[in-house]
């Protein structure tokens, strides 16, 4: 498998939060900029995203709603959900992953709002259960 040629960099690190709006604000407070949010449906309902920057790292913060939620209200440790690698042909890269024998977790390659023009992306497991995601912006 050589996805080398495709993959730019870390494109983003996800982080679930019970509560949106604090964790905006926190990060905030350090010199995050939110420079994206939206609502999406996933079929647990309405999850709130919002996108942060401070020089070359974006986190992706975002609040599920139901068991989700709860779950993450229960840790006693925080969670990073997925390390997301920024790549520049996403069926390309889906292509030598399947060819590799790994499974995306999605089936194939998702679009999302993200963005401008929204994002391609998809998700495969690594060797500890961590998610690891390749992720194109259109």
């Amino acid at each position: 498998m050589d996805i080398t040629n495709h993959v730019k960099g870390l494109q983003h690190i996800g982080i679930p939060t019970t509560d949106i709006e604090k964790t905006k604000q926190w990060y905030k407070r350090i010199g995050f900029e939110i420079v994206n949010e939206t609502k999406i449906m996933d079929e647990k309902g309405e999850v709130s995203v919002a996108f942060l920057k401070l020089g070359n790292v974006v986190l992706e913060i975002y609040q599920s709603q139901g068991a989700r939620l709860e779950e993450l209200k229960q840790r006693e440790t925080g969670a990073v959900d997925h390390i997301a690698l920024d790549v520049d042909d996403i069926d390309k890269v889906y292509e030598k992953i399947a060819a590799d024998g790994i499974m995306a977790i999605e089936g194939s390659p998702k679009f999302l709002p993200f963005w401008m023009d929204g994002v391609r992306f998809f998700t495969i497991y690594g060797p500890n259960n961590e998610k690891i995601e390749f992720n194109q912006m259109l």
